[in-house]
């Protein structure tokens, strides 16, 4: 029996214990957890935020992160917040998915004409509906963050015309819309955690995989891959989430200043991805891998038939068509 395993579970669940939300009469502390490392821009975002809160309420409402899964596991921490055991976290909208069908549209290929477009529809009534669209589950949306467009990164050969997916197993993340849009394109879609991909793209169980450039980067990936074909598929974005059992139990000045400190970090976060993007393909390329620019129309071309299977979806293919009238 290894007892420094269960002394370390013991710790989590004590930590996680009414974790979400220490209050008093006057003051609030809300509890941040969330998957990425610290040199991440979103958690640079976050770490805003939570000053915004300090200073936009005179400490009155304060939040503490627990970065790097110190806390468990993106899904983990989700169900944490749907229950009320932890205050905020931050989960892509792909995952969002098995909350409400509504989050399946920013997993389709294509759907943005251009990540100012993504943004204007994120800021929209759109983005807007989308982030309350669970709060039926206890899970309400803050703000999007920009996690930039996903593109295929390969190891045997590169991705420059859909044919070129042909017999080859790209892994996607546990996504419906991932895996029919892979299917679509021609390639196997293989789902596999995040944290086992980097052996699995070593030793051959997956050919490639997609996300984007800091990703690629900050998993290292890049040792294990040779081509980097920046089709941008996606541009699927991240959600901060706070749980609706603990937004209930705010004050209306505290819910203002939380969400005037989520919508202040999102200017923040934008800019700092944006750097990030840049340094993070030129530090693949340096590492050898070799960035490719293909013809993105075929790759339209080819998923339109997704696209189009939505029209019976009342749901998804509203958000479509309001998505697409957006300039």
């Amino acid at each position: 029996m290894d007892y420094r395993i269960i002394g370390k579970f013991v710790g989590i669940l004590l930590l996680i214990t009414n974790i979400s939300c220490i209050a008093t009469d006057d003051t609030t502390e809300l509890k941040l957890a969330h998957s990425l490392p610290t040199d991440h821009p979103v958690h640079e975002a976050m770490e805003f935020m939570a000053r915004r809160c300090d200073e936009l309420s005179d400490g009155k409402l304060t939040i503490e992160i627990y970065p790097a899964e110190q806390l468990g596991s993106e899904q983990q921490c989700v169900e944490l917040v749907q229950i009320g055991s932890l205050a905020i976290t931050k989960v892509s909208a792909a995952v969002m998915e098995s909350f409400t069908d509504d989050y399946k549209v920013f997993g389709l290929p294509y759907i943005f004409k251009s990540k100012e477009h993504a943004f204007n529809v994120m800021d929209s009534d759109i983005g807007d509906d989308l982030l309350l669209s669970t709060k039926d589950k206890w899970i309400r949306g803050l703000c999007y963050y920009d996690a930039g467009s996903r593109s295929f990164y390969t190891k045997s050969r590169p991705i420059r015309h859909p044919d070129d997916l042909a017999g080859m197993k790209i892994r996607v993340m546990n996504s419906i819309t991932a895996v029919q849009m892979m299917r679509t394109l021609g390639g196997s879609a293989t789902p596999i955690s995040w944290g086992e991909l980097y052996t699995a793209l070593q030793s051959g169980v997956v050919d490639g995989a997609e996300n984007n450039p800091p990703s690629l980067n900050t998993s290292r990936h890049y040792e294990v891959t040779d081509y980097y074909s920046l089709d941008e598929h996606t541009t699927i974005p991240d959600v901060l989430v706070v749980s609706q059992v603990i937004w209930d139990r705010l004050s209306e000045e505290k819910k203002g200043w939380l969400q005037q400190a989520a919508d202040e970090s999102v200017v923040l976060q934008r800019t700092l991805w944006a750097e990030s993007e840049i340094e993070s393909l030129k530090a693949v390329e340096a590492a050898g891998v070799e960035i490719i620019y293909p013809d993105k129309q075929p790759f339209i071309e080819k998923v339109q038939s997704l696209l189009d299977s939505y029209s019976e979806n009342e749901v998804i293919y509203s958000y479509i068509k309001r998505i697409r009238a957006v300039e």
